[in-house]
C-alpha cells in the first residue's frame, strides 16, 4: 500500500525559489510507486494550494507554482482543506507524513512544524525548538556558547538600535571584531543578504542590506580557515557523513555561488586527516544534540591551519538542489538520493511514534 506523503514547499520567504528547486529535485528522486505524493504549495503571498496527486516527476520548477491550477485556501481552513483528518469529497485525505521543504522564515523556523504538531501529523525533519533555534543565528550561537562549543566571535543588533546610532554600532564592531567581518540577517539562510565588510563604508552598506531581510542582524569576525561541512542524519543517535570542503571563486560562498553559477569548488571528501575528521564529527554531533535536532542537519565549520575547529552554523533544512552539499556528502558516504529520502521519512515516523508515548493527562 502506498504511503500518502504531502510535499510542502514554496513559502512566504526570500528563499522561495530555493524551496522550489529543492522540491523539484526531491520529486524526481521519489519512487512514485511507493509514495502517493501530493504537492502543497505556499505562494509568495502566503496562500496555500493543495495540488492533485503526482503521477510523474516534474520537469521544471514552474510546474510547481500551483496557484493557477489548484484551489487556494486561507490559513483558517488549513485543517479541513489542506490537512483533513478524514477523506473528503475530493479524495484529499489525511497524510501519513508531510515532508516540509521550506527554507527560511515561515517554514524552516518552527512555524510550520508547530502547525503540524498541533494537527498531530508526522513530518520529516527538525521539530519546533531546533528549527527555531537553528534559524535564528543569534539564538543558535548563544546556545552553543553556553554549551562550550567553540565558534567565531560575534555581536548582534536590532534595526531600531542601528537607526538610533549607526556610528556607535560600527565602532563597536571595529572594536570587538575588526575587519574583515561578515554581516548577516539573523533569520535567513542560503546566504541571502550576507555581505563581507573590509572597511567602515563596506560595513555600513552591509548593515543596510542585511536589515532589508530581518529586524535583527549578526556580525561575525572573519576567520582565516578552510570552510568545511558535514551532514548529520538521525534522531537520538545521529551519524555523520564524510566531510566536504567549499572553495568559492568569489570572496565567499554567497547565494549566486550556491544556486546559480555552479562555479564554486566542492571537494568531497575533503583532504583532511583522520584526527581532523573525528574532531569535526564530534562537534557536529554535539551541536546537533545541543538544540535537540532530529532527522537532518548540515553543520558548517571553519578548519584553521593549526587544526582547530570552529562552529560556523547549522542548517536544519539544507537544500537538495543539484549543487547542494547535503545529498552529495551522503552519496559519497554510500547513501544514494532515493535511499536518503527514504531514511528521512522513516526518521520522521520514528520521532512521531516516540512523541506519542508522552502522557498528556494526569
Amino acid at each position: 500500500m502506498q504511503m500518502k506523503l504531502g510535499l510542502l514547499y514554496g513559502g512566504k520567504s526570500a528563499e522561495h525559489k530555493v524551496s522550489l528547486q529543492t522540491a523539484k529535485a526531491v520529486i524526481q528522486a521519489l519512487d512514485l510507486t511507493k509514495y502517493e505524493v501530493h504537492p502543497i504549495y505556499i505562494t509568495e503571498e502566503g496562500e496555500w494550494v493543495r495540488g492533485a496527486q503526482l503521477t510523474s516527476p516534474v520537469e521544471n520548477v514552474e510546474q510547481l507554482r500551483l496557484a493557477e491550477n489548484g484551489q487556494s485556501v486561507s490559513p483558517t481552513a488549513l485543517n479541513t482543506e489542506i490537512f483533513p483528518a478524514e477523506e473528503n469529497q475530493s479524495g484529499s485525505g489525511k497524510f501519513d507524513i508531510v515532508f516540509p521543504l521550506l527554507h527560511g522564515p515561515n517554514g524552516e523556523d518552527g512555524t510550520v512544524q508547530g502547525l503540524l504538531e498541533l494537527l498531530n501529523i508526522p513530518y520529516v525533519g527538525n521539530g519546533v525548538l531546533s528549527s527555531s533555534a537553528g534559524m535564528d543565528k543569534v539564538m543558535m550561537k548563544n546556545i552553543y556558547a553556553q554549551a562550550g562549543i567553540k565558534q567565531p566571535a560575534y555581536t548582534w543588533y536590532l534595526r531600531r538600535d542601528w537607526e538610533k546610532d549607526a556610528e556607535a554600532a560600527y565602532a563597536e564592531v571595529e572594536n570587538k571584531l575588526g575587519y574583515p567581518c561578515f554581516v548577516k540577517p539573523a533569520n535567513l539562510g542560503s546566504s541571502v543578504g550576507i555581505s563581507k565588510a573590509d572597511d567602515r563604508d563596506g560595513l555600513a552598506e552591509a548593515f543596510r542590506v542585511a536589515f532589508e531581510y530581518d529586524r535583527k542582524v549578526i556580525v561575525e569576525e572573519g576567520i582565516d580557515g578552510r570552510e568545511v561541512e558535514i551532514a548529520v542524519l538521525g534522531n537520538d543517535d545521529p551519524k555523520c557523513s564524510v566531510v566536504g570542503e567549499i572553495k568559492p571563486e568569489a570572496g565567499f560562498y554567497d547565494y549566486k555561488a550556491k544556486y546559480e553559477d555552479g562555479t564554486t569548488g566542492l571537494i568531497i571528501p575533503a583532504d583532511i586527516t583522520e584526527e581532523e575528521y573525528q574532531r569535526i564529527q564530534k562537534v557536529a554531533v554535539e551541536s546537533f544534540k545541543a538544540i535537540d535536532c532530529s532527522g537532518l542537519v548540515r553543520a558548517d565549520f571553519f578548519l584553521k591551519e593549526n587544526g582547530e575547529v570552529l562552529m560556523n552554523e547549522i542548517n536544519t533544512m539544507p537544500g537538495f538542489t543539484p549543487f547542494s552539499m547535503f545529498p552529495m556528502l551522503w552519496q559519497e558516504s554510500g547513501i544514494e538520493y532515493p535511499e536518503l529520502i527514504e531514511e528521512l521519512v522513516q526518521l520522521g515516523l520514528e520521532r512521531f511514534k516516540e512523541k506519542q508515548k508522552i502522557k498528556h493527562t494526569f
